[in-house]
């Protein structure tokens, strides 16, 4: 008699998709915005998913939270408040904390559910979220950022797709509120899909950032659990010497200071381009790669 095996499935575009064995299943509900699995996989270890999208996985999500992070802490020249939107699995809260000049980081996720099931399920992941640093608060993102002007020195979106709870997270009412929510000198980062299947998206996105930051740039990382397995991230500055450079040049890129997993230490990063070919005709940057030991580099063009 042949053992039963259990498969989860995401359907990433009609034609096209991924799948992994599941060990067991943790948590399958819908919540009051989203449909929420936590799974254990062969392959990927513990997995988040909402709406049937991998959000992150144990063992590839350093790459997406590392830069989502740095690239714009290490740009700032004194990140000391930070806002995280979205993000409940903690990651990107994890990340900012090993910049030793941030003083408080404030997350704010609307969906309760998934800050709790993190603790729970992603402990090495959501593990910062109880750091006196740390101010968690369930709520609606676009809200806070409308109720708090001139607040912070770096602001994270990590949301999900622009689909149900997160679709007003992806218009230039929104951008615009990051402006007027960001001090003098702030930045601003987003994840904003892949190049392959969203080009689209990514096309839109830019150009609405661009008419609210003078300075934007676009850069990528490989992701494998995600669509295409190429991500994009969109950095927006307020000011041209604060300036994210014309690209950054590792992906997962770590400063020494900020300890290295073992999952890092023996990669060797990936270019990160200024912007897949895709995105509005950018030009790569330099095609020599840089260890994951070595700091992000800002190069000018």
């Amino acid at each position: 008699m042949s053992s039963m095996e259990l498969w989860y499935t995401e359907k990433q575009t009609e034609n096209f998709g991924i799948t992994a064995k599941i060990k067991q299943t943790y948590v399958h509900e819908q919540t009051d915005f989203q449909e929420l699995a936590m799974i254990e996989t062969e392959e990927w270890g513990n997995m988040l998913v909402l709406d049937g999208m991998v959000m992150t996985t144990v063992k590839d999500e350093f790459v997406y939270h590392e830069m989502v992070a740095h690239p714009a802490l290490f740009t700032h020249p004194n990140p000391e408040q930070v806002l995280v939107v979205g993000g409940g699995d903690g990651g990107v809260i994890r990340e900012v904390l090993k910049h030793p000049k941030v003083k408080k980081a404030v997350l704010v996720d609307i969906d309760g559910k998934v800050i709790e099931y993190s603790k729970q399920y992603l402990p090495s992941i959501a593990g910062k979220l109880e750091d006196p640093r740390v101010d968690v608060q369930v709520n609606d993102g676009f809200k806070h950022i409308l109720d708090h002007k001139n607040t912070y020195d770096v602001i994270l979106a990590d949301t999900t797709e622009p689909v149900g709870p997160a679709a007003h997270l992806f218009t230039r009412g929104f951008y615009q509120g990051i402006y007027e929510s960001l001090k003098e000198e702030g930045l601003f980062v987003a994840q904003t899909d892949n190049p392959w299947f969203k080009a689209d998206l990514i096309q839109s996105v830019n150009r609405d950032v661009k008419e609210v930051f003078p300075i934007v740039r676009v850069f990528t990382a490989n992701i494998p659990t995600y669509p295409s397995g190429l991500w994009t991230f969109t950095m927006g500055s307020k000011k041209a010497r604060s300036a994210p450079g014309r690209c950054v040049q590792a992906a997962g890129a770590r400063h020494e200071v900020l300890h290295a997993s073992p999952a890092s230490r023996g990669l060797r990063a990936a270019e990160v381009r200024r912007g897949s070919d895709q995105v509005i005709g950018y030009r790569p940057c330099s095609e020599k790669p840089i260890s994951l030991w070595s700091r992000p580099h800002l190069a000018d063009m």
